[in-house]
Order: C-alpha cells, then sequence, then structure tokens
C-alpha cells in the first residue's frame, strides 16, 4: 500500500469535512451538505460518500476530489502541502519526502536576510531622494503609506556602491552575485566604468525605483526596477533567476492579495509593479501583476490555489 493509500484509508473524509465547519446530514450511503466553496443557502449540493472517501458540489462549483482535493481548496494549500499535512495527521510516514537539508536553508535564508538589508538600503536612499519621491507621490499618485507599506525604494547612481556598503556590513562580494545584485562583467567586454579587486562586478540596478518582489509567503525573493530616466532601457528590469527567484513562478502581490482573492473568489491582473500598488492603495486588494513575462502555467498554479476566477486588466 503506498503512503497516499494508507493515508486515505486512516482519515474519515467525513470528519474531516466536518471539521471544517460543513455541516453534513446522512442521506442513504452519503452525507449532504451546502458547498464551503461557494454562497448557497438553499439547496444542499455537497455531497460526500465516505466508502469511496471522495466529495462532489453539485451545485456552482460543480468539482470533486478526494481528502487532498478537499484540504488543497479548503485552505489554499498544493499538493504537496496537503500531503504532509494530512500525513502528519494520518501517522504516516513519508519515505519518500526528504526535507530541505539544513545548510541549503541555511544558505537561502541567508540570501534572503541579505535582500531584507538590500530593501532598507534602497528605502533610506529613496527618502533622500527628493526627484524621485515626487514622481511617486504626483505623476503615479502614491501615497507615503503605500510607499512604505510596498518597501519601494531607490537604487543610486555608480557601480560599487552596493559592494562597499554590504561588503561592510559582512557581506561578501559571491553573496551580492548570488542573489542577483550584483552582475559580473564579461572577460571579453570592454573595460567596466568599476573593476574591483575579485571579480569584475557592477551594481546590476543604477538609478532605478526599486520594487521589492516576495514570493506569495512573504519572504523576500528578489526586486523589481523600474526606469527614473526616461531615456534608459529596459523600461523594468527584474532581479535574475537565482536559488531563491525565478521570475515565472511569482506573481508580484500575492504575499498581500492570497486572502482578499480567496474572499472576493477573483485574481485581477494587472501589467505592472505599480499598477498593484495604487489599486491596493485604492482598496483593490485582489489584484497581482506579472514579473514583465507572459503569463506561466506555474503563475496559474498558483492562482488556482486561491480562485479559479482569473480577470486579465493588462
Amino acid at each position: 500500500m503506498s503512503a497516499i493509500d494508507e493515508i486515505k484509508s486512516r482519515i474519515d473524509i467525513v470528519e474531516l469535512v466536518s471539521e471544517s465547519g460543513v455541516k453534513l446530514r446522512k442521506s442513504g450511503r452519503s452525507y449532504t451538505g451546502f458547498c464551503p466553496f461557494h454562497d448557497n443557502k438553499r439547496t444542499p449540493a455537497f455531497v460526500v460518500w465516505p466508502e469511496l472517501g471522495t466529495w462532489k458540489c453539485y451545485g456552482a462549483c460543480n468539482e470533486g476530489g478526494d481528502i487532498f482535493k478537499f484540504v488543497m481548496k479548503k485552505e489554499g494549500l498544493d499538493f504537496k502541502e496537503a500531503l504532509q499535512k494530512l500525513a502528519q495527521r494520518a501517522g504516516v510516514t513519508l519515505p519518500e519526502y526528504k526535507r530541505e537539508a539544513p545548510e541549503v536553508k541555511e544558505a537561502y535564508d541567508h540570501l534572503r536576510a541579505l535582500l531584507e538589508d538590500a530593501l532598507i538600503y534602497y528605502r533610506n536612499n529613496l527618502f533622500q531622494n527628493k526627484e524621485v519621491l515626487a514622481y511617486l507621490r504626483q505623476k503615479r499618485g502614491l501615497t507615503d503609506s503605500a510607499i512604505e507599506t510596498f518597501g519601494l525604494g531607490y537604487a543610486p547612481r555608480g557601480y560599487d556602491n552596493l559592494l562597499k556598503y554590504f561588503s561592510s556590513k559582512g557581506y561578501s562580494q559571491q553573496d551580492l552575485i548570488d542573489v542577483g545584485l550584483l552582475s559580473v562583467r564579461d572577460s571579453n567586454e570592454s573595460q567596466s566604468p568599476i573593476a574591483n579587486s575579485q571579480l569584475h562586478t557592477y551594481d546590476k540596478f543604477r538609478h532605478r525605483i526599486m520594487i521589492p518582489i516576495r514570493d506569495e509567503n512573504g519572504k523576500m525573493a528578489g526586486f523589481g526596477a523600474r526606469v527614473v530616466d526616461p531615456d534608459d532601457v529596459p523600461k523594468f528590469m527584474n532581479s535574475p533567476d537565482t536559488a531563491i527567484f525565478t521570475k515565472g513562478r511569482i506573481l508580484y502581490g500575492l504575499d498581500r492579495a492570497r486572502k482578499p482573492i480567496r474572499a472576493a473568489d477573483q485574481a485581477v491582473i494587472v501589467e505592472g509593479y505599480l499598477d498593484v500598488i495604487a489599486l491596493h492603495q485604492a482598496g483593490y486588494e485582489n489584484v497581482v501583476s506579472l514579473m514583465c513575462t507572459a503569463l506561466t502555467e506555474d503563475q496559474l498554479r498558483l492562482l488556482k490555489r486561491f480562485t479559479r476566477r482569473v480577470v486579465l486588466a493588462l
């Protein structure tokens, strides 16, 4: 018997569903109640079959599945998370699941700590730059509260600001490269404006508005950067893909939008970071944006954990 089958055999689906707040009534060999995934207090269209370990909604949802699907939909989890949760409840060990090695977790935490420090660094630079602040306040209509809430910052001009600043805080040049804040100059390129005594590197983000990017759990992953000078290109830049950031697997603002999306049963996808901030500021919080890329399957899977109703407003 597989671990999944053993978990199913140990967990009573009627008990699991009832504990979530659904009041079930026995009807022959099945149980019926009101579906927890959509508003309906007239017709009990939610059916549970304990012998099969399955459930089905014959109402607006028209969805169904087993105990894993129920927990995934009810709690906004992916399959791996639901599997771990139910395995713990059933007392089943998952030998095939390998926990993240302590040294890997420590390395990732170190990179995220560096990004959090970079957020503070960029934020302090923003509040020392009246020109950029005026742009955000007057031309983009952002309040100081929104600027603070979303952690906006400013990357100053220059090519070696970050290395100087973070070296004094105990971070290495390699740390800054690994997290995508420094770029390494190709040996075939002409002489860069700055060439330090180690690798030839330079600040990736210069004279740009900095927008922290967090994953759906609120953990720092990278930065988006918008030009200040309209003649600069590209208009937007993202951190490069790193061990903790893959732009095709993250939706900007989802850490703040996940609960409003679930409450509204609808997600709105807009084009850019500042669009998300402006809409959240205006009270529309079920809004996220792409990473300056096409919409990916991974991003849709993320949203599917919270809603199946997606509106494109690009």
